[in-house]
C-alpha cells in the first residue's frame, strides 16, 4: 500500500490564508457598520415623490416641495409659520444656519429663500394650490440688527387658492439630485436647451429686477473657469470658511439622519458600497479627510470640473437689495428646475462672488468684466450634459420647518 503523502506546509499556508481573509471580512465589516451600511437613510425620505401625500395641510404639501430647494452650503435656513388663515404661511430666514464666514453679509441666505419660494409655486400649480407670493410684507430687514431682525420679519407671505392641477414640466425636476459636480460632456447646448432658457427672468410676470445670462463663447468659458479655480483655492485655504465647513460635515449615516443638513460625502459623487467603506474609513481614522486634504481634493474636483463645461449661467440684479437677492434665487430655481427638464445639470461655483475680505480682490475682477454696469451678480453657475449621476443629498423632515 502506498502511503497518502501530505504536505503540510501547503495546509499551513491555507490556513494562514484563510485567516488573513476572515480577518479581512471582519475589518471591512466593522469599517462598513461604522460607516452606516445597515443604517436606513431617513435624511433621504424627504426626495419620494409621494412625501408630500403624507400631510393633508395644503400648505405643509407646499413646503414639502420647498425644502427640497438648493441652498448655500445646503444649509435649509428656512422657517415657516402657519398663519390661523388656512391658505396663508408666511417664510422666515432661519438665523440659526448663517454661514458667516463664507456669507458675512447673509446674501446667499436670501438667495436661498428665492430658491425655496420657487419650489413652492411649481409644487403649487403641480398640486391644484397656485400661490400668491408678497416678499417682505412686514417691511425690510433692520440691517443694523439683522439676526434679530430674520427672526421677527417674515421674508414672505405665501398664499394658497384652488384651482384645477396644471401638470408643471418641471415638477420631476423638483425631485432630481440639485448638484453634479463632474466633468460635464464636451457636447454643447443644443438649440433646444437654450431656447428653453428664454424668458425665464420674465417669468412669471415682469416685476422681478432679476436677470440670466448664459454665457458659451470660449473666452468666457476660460475666464470663468480660471476665476473659479482661483476662487475655490481661496476658500480651501481660508482657515475660517475651511472650520465652518468642518462643523456641517456629517462622516456617516447615523449623523446624517441625526443633523440633515450640510455636506456629506455624497457632495463628491460618492455613492453605493463605496460610500459606506470612504463614510467608515474616515470616521474611523479622521486624518483621511484632514483639512488639507479637503483642501486639495476640492480644488482638484475644480480644476477637472471648469475644464470640462461648455456653459456658464450668470445671475444678476441691478443693485443688491434683500428683495433683488431672494429674486435671483427664484430666478436660479427656475433655471435650475429648467436645466434639469432637458437634460443638464449644474453646479454653483460662487465662491467668486462672496463677500469676504480674502476674496476681495476676485469679486472685484469678475464684477469688472461680467457686470461692468454696476449690478450685482447673485450665482455664477456651470452648465452642461452629465457624464455622471450625483445622488441626492440630506434634507430635514418637514415638521423641522414648522414653528409657532
Amino acid at each position: 500500500m502506498t502511503a497518502v503523502r501530505r504536505h503540510p506546509v501547503r495546509r499551513r499556508i491555507t490556513i494562514i490564508a484563510l485567516a488573513a481573509l476572515g480577518s479581512l471580512l471582519v475589518v471591512a465589516g466593522v469599517v462598513f457598520a461604522v460607516g452606516g451600511a445597515f443604517a436606513p437613510s431617513r435624511y433621504l425620505d424627504p426626495w419620494s415623490s409621494d412625501y408630500h401625500k403624507k400631510f393633508d395641510d395644503p400648505r405643509v404639501q407646499l413646503v414639502s416641495a420647498g425644502l427640497l430647494a438648493s441652498s448655500g452650503h445646503n444649509m435649509q435656513p428656512w422657517l415657516v409659520t402657519l398663519d390661523s388663515d388656512p391658505d396663508v404661511f408666511y417664510l422666515y430666514a432661519d438665523d440659526s444656519r448663517l454661514s458667516i464666514a463664507v456669507d458675512p453679509l447673509s446674501r446667499q441666505v436670501m438667495v436661498s429663500q428665492g430658491t425655496f419660494l420657487q419650489n413652492v409655486t411649481v409644487a403649487g400649480d403641480q398640486l391644484g394650490h397656485p400661490v400668491t407670493i408678497e416678499l417682505f410684507p412686514d417691511g425690510d430687514f433692520d440691517e443694523s440688527n439683522l439676526v434679530a431682525s430674520m427672526a421677527s420679519t417674515p421674508v414672505a407671505r405665501v398664499t394658497l387658492s384652488s384651482a384645477a392641477s396644471v401638470p408643471q414640466p418641471t415638477w420631476e425636476s423638483v425631485f432630481r439630485s440639485d448638484t453634479n459636480r463632474a466633468p460635464y460632456s464636451d457636447a454643447p447646448l443644443t438649440s433646444h436647451q437654450r431656447s428653453a432658457f428664454a424668458g425665464l427672468d420674465s417669468w412669471p410676470d415682469n416685476d422681478s429686477e432679476a436677470s440670466l445670462s448664459v454665457l458659451t463663447a470660449q473666452q468666457d468659458l476660460d475666464a470663468l473657469g480660471s476665476l473659479s479655480i482661483e476662487g475655490s483655492t481661496i476658500e480651501s485655504e481660508s482657515a475660517a470658511a475651511t472650520a465652518e465647513s468642518d462643523v456641517v460635515f456629517r462622516s456617516n449615516e447615523y449623523l446624517k439622519n441625526e443633523s440633515r443638513w450640510g455636506f456629506s460625502v455624497e457632495g463628491q459623487g460618492t455613492s453605493g458600497p463605496m460610500k459606506y467603506l470612504i463614510q467608515g474609513l474616515i470616521t474611523l481614522i479622521p486624518a483621511m479627510n484632514s483639512d488639507d486634504v479637503g483642501a486639495q481634493r476640492q480644488i482638484d474636483l475644480t480644476t477637472a470640473a471648469v475644464a470640462a463645461t461648455p456653459a456658464y449661467g450668470i445671475i444678476s440684479t441691478p443693485a443688491n437689495t434683500r428683495q433683488q437677492q431672494v429674486e435671483a434665487g427664484m430666478l436660479y430655481s427656475r433655471f435650475e428646475l429648467t436645466a434639469r427638464s432637458v437634460g443638464l445639470v449644474m453646479q454653483p461655483l460662487s465662491q467668486v462672488i462672496q463677500e469676504y475680505p480674502e476674496m476681495a480682490e476676485l469679486y472685484s475682477s469678475v464684477h469688472q468684466q461680467y457686470a461692468s454696469d454696476g449690478g450685482t451678480i447673485q450665482m455664477i453657475v456651470r452648465v452642461g450634459m452629465p457624464t455622471a449621476e450625483y445622488p441626492q443629498t440630506m434634507r430635514r423632515d418637514v415638521s423641522d420647518l414648522l414653528v409657532d
